[in-house]
């Protein structure tokens, strides 16, 4: 889990299941088995592809990331995200992710991997790449796959591991007819078997407890990937990665990757000092470079992309620019502050500085010395990042809008849904997305993103936006306007202290509203209107469209009919037993979050509309998960979940219904917002058991469906992902789904070369096409698409 500029934490994998029950779902029309509700990805990738004939052979990328890691293991519990990185780089895994975010065959380990047996029990054989091997030589066989079962199978406590989710189900791993051949025999059917082995660590790290707990957290001294790990210097905050001598597919371009920990807020300034060749950044960093670099498009000949870092379009324009006064995430152009001084304060400026009062006329000078070393300074960093260039995709992982349920007014499922019909979630989309120039389309679904097969948007099973159905909701649980408030010293919403968010509206309805009698009308005020006014809306199951839930199809989702909402209920706070409705919004504090604070400035103004008042607590970044989130401190907050392959495993601990622990404690697994169902839970036991495709995305569709009903969580927005790039390089950048190629990155032949830094060249020019009148604008900052999404050839289950 993660919030925009604290780095993600590893979903981890839960073997938790619940007793079944009595299973109650709407039955839904469907449209034709043609219509695939998935869709297609947002945003593509943008990774300046090239035919690996057009890289150089050598060179060195210094890539920036958030952290050197505690541990190498990507099964212990303080994994991040770097060690993900460093596993992709230098560990075989089974199956890797396509641009769609589908799992694909990896050639390099598998020649094939198909379930052979359903009955009576579910098997499934691997057949090895007969080239795999270790880096010490050995072959790469059943002993490993062994092995690491016995170490995550969860039946030996000595293994420290954070997760053990499909292993817990393989009753036994054997070789088959071969060496190359491994026969893994599960007690119960497991349907993401291919989320297993990936990565697959060589027996000498899982064969023991004490070579899993300690001896892979800070080498990795037997490898099977295009590199392998030299060194960790957590003292010179770097890991280096060079080419393994062994490995048998396509040798990798580059001779080294080092990994180098540099804060997000202090990169800009690595890549002008010419220390990081490559790394993701901020928005505000990402207009800078922009403003540098010029439009896209002006890479030197080379490059497959046509000059569009990946992209299929060369237009060095941005559908959805920001314009030149800037955005309110981004804030007015700064690079060109001073430019623009009037010819009369230049000729007053002239006259103080050579008048006859010398303390003005010193103080000018001097002001005139600062103002033209700022302005040398920002040639230097122009010229520097000239040579860089911003790759841009949609990451991966959705921002999330949760409501605690555990105690006070949101665990009322009736208020947590009318805060989630108060909120303009294409509004909060646009906010973030739009100004960077990529897709903002609010995310329809928990469990899975646009492309994904099991995505579909089921976001009609709780209703649009609707302003008047919130206040209908509030209404039908007891939270009136103008009611008498008891206000005790010290008294506030659940989850500690916070400052106030002073705002009011002052758009009024002095309508009475009664539910039910306005279905398919829209709403001043941003209010995106009823839940429409037919049944063709689609809410998608069962591997098709399906129509949007009907009134009373989910139970609760709306107010009874014939509910009032009161009159100027927006323009009154709400209580109810002498209680103001107010909700405690807690919020990060450190680098980074300014994108979460606009958000959320955005959704207290739309909760104030109908009458719900919110107190922001920003706390630090440390702290606010671990004292915040996960020990159920706030009443609403924003952070992330990633996106997965494998949402019956993945995604079954962050919406499991919380139970009572032995000790009398709740066990929440993973479920921060303390919202869940049995159905649910249902839903997802069965999809974890079905084996066929098509069957399992309806199911998970199902269990969508529910979770938006219940209200616990909100998705908002794919976050964006921005990547800064040297110009030259090749086949790395903003990545999107895809799993990243470690072999085929490097740089661009020496005729396709030319950005500053580049060893043997000289520094580019800055563009003369950018000038400081300019520099509040984004130059080509389009969104780009994946050239290659449907192009791999590896591309088999």
């Amino acid at each position: 889990m993660s919030h925009d500029g604290v780095g993600p934490r590893a979903v981890m994998r839960s073997v938790a299941f619940l007793t079944a029950g009595a299973l109650a779902v709407p039955a839904l029309a469907g449209c034709s088995s043609d219509d695939d509700p998935a869709g297609r990805p947002l945003a593509g990738g943008d990774i300046a592809r090239a035919d690996r004939a057009r890289v150089a052979d050598g060179g060195t990328l210094r890539w920036g990331v958030d952290t050197v890691p505690d541990t190498l293991n990507t099964f212990q519990a303080d994994a991040d995200a770097t060690t993900t990185r460093i596993a992709q780089a230098v560990l075989p895994s089974m199956f890797r992710m396509d641009s769609r975010g589908r799992p694909v065959r990896n050639p390099d380990y598998l020649e094939s991997a198909e379930v052979v047996e359903t009955e009576p029990k579910q098997v499934v054989l691997y057949k090895l790449n007969q080239q795999a091997v270790w880096s010490d030589g050995r072959e790469i066989g059943a002993a490993d796959f062994a092995a690491q079962w016995r170490a995550l199978s969860g039946k030996d406590s000595a293994y420290w591991t954070a997760r053990n989710a499909g292993y817990d189900r393989i009753e036994k791993i054997e070789r088959g007819k071969g060496a190359l051949e491994i026969k893994v025999t599960f007690n119960r059917t497991y349907a993401d078997w291919k989320s297993l082995f990936a990565p697959l660590y060589p027996k000498d790290v899982m064969g023991t407890p004490d070579s899993f707990n300690d001896g892979a957290r800070k080498k990795l001294k037997v490898t099977a990937g295009p590199f392998k790990v030299k060194k960790v210097e957590r003292e010179d905050d770097e890991v280096t990665l060079t080419r393994n001598a062994r490995w048998w597919g396509e040798p990798a371009r580059l001779s080294t990757i080092v990994l180098r920990e540099v804060p997000r807020d202090e990169r800009v300034a690595a890549l002008t000092a010419g220390t990081l060749d490559l790394a993701e950044i901020d928005a505000t960093a990402a207009r800078r470079i922009s403003v540098a670099a010029g439009p896209r498009g002006t890479r030197t000949s080379g490059s497959e992309s046509g000059g569009t870092s990946g992209s299929e379009s060369g237009s060095a324009s941005a559908p959805g620019r920001a314009d030149e006064g800037g955005t309110p995430l981004m804030g007015p152009g700064a690079a060109g502050r001073g430019a623009g001084r009037s010819a009369a304060k230049a000729l007053r400026s002239w006259a103080v500085a050579n008048g006859s009062d010398e303390e003005a006329a010193d103080k000018e000078a001097a002001a005139r010395e600062e103002r033209r070393e700022a302005a040398a300074k920002l040639a230097r960093e122009r010229q520097a990042l000239s040579g860089f260039e911003v790759r841009k995709s949609l990451e991966p992982a959705y921002t999330q809008l949760a409501l605690n349920g555990a105690e006070g007014p949101l665990a009322d499922e009736r208020v947590r849904r009318a805060v989630a019909r108060a909120l303009d979630r294409r509004d909060l989309a646009e906010a973030v997305l739009k100004p960077l120039g990529l897709p903002a389309e609010p995310v329809g679904s928990h469990l899975a993103l646009a492309g994904q097969t099991a995505y579909a948007d089921s976001s009609g099973a709780l209703g649009d936006q609707n302003a008047k159905e919130a206040r209908a909701l509030l209404a039908d649980a007891g939270w009136v306007p103008g009611g008498p408030v008891e206000k005790k010293k010290g008294e506030k919403a659940a989850g500690g202290k916070g400052e106030k968010a002073a705002s009011s509206d002052k758009d009024a309805d002095d309508g009475t509203y009664i539910v039910g009698e306005d279905d398919g009308d829209a709403e001043e005020h941003g209010d995106a209107g009823s839940d429409g006014d037919n049944g063709d809306d689609h809410l998608a199951q069962d591997g098709a469209q399906h129509t949007r839930l009907k009134r009373g199809s989910v139970p609760g989702a709306y107010a009874p009919l014939g509910t009032a909402a009161p009159a100027r209920a927006e323009s009154a706070p709400l209580a109810k037993d002498g209680k103001a409705l107010t909700l405690d919004f807690v919020l990060p504090s450190g680098t980074g979050s300014e994108v979460l604070s606009t958000v959320a400035g955005r959704i207290t103004k739309m909760l104030e509309r109908v009458g719900i008042r919110t107190e922001i607590t920003k706390v630090d970044d440390e702290s606010y998960f671990t004292d915040h989130i996960a020990s159920g401190e706030y009443d609403l907050a924003l952070y992330s979940w990633p996106a997965t392959a494998f949402p019956a495993t993945d995604a079954r601990p962050v919406y499991a219904k919380p139970v009572p622990a032995a000790d009398g404690s709740l066990n929440i697994e993973q479920n921060y917002t303390r919202v869940g169902t049995d159905q649910v839970d249902q839903l997802f036991d069965q999809a974890l058991a079905t084996l066929d495709d098509a069957k399992r995305a309806g199911l998970i569709r199902k269990a969508d469906a529910r979770i938006w009903a219940a209200a616990g969580s909100i998705p908002l927005y794919q976050r964006p992902q921005l990547t800064a790039a040297r110009k030259d390089l090749a086949n790395v950048g903003a990545f999107g789904f895809r799993t990243p190629v470690y072999e085929d990155m490097g740089y661009l032949k020496k005729g396709a070369r030319g950005p500053a830094g580049t060893p043997g060249e000289k520094p580019a020019e800055p563009p003369a096409s950018v000038s400081a009148s300019e520099s509040g604008s984004d130059p080509d900052f389009a969104p780009s698409s994946d050239a290659d999404s449907d192009a791999d050839s590896d591309a088999e289950s």
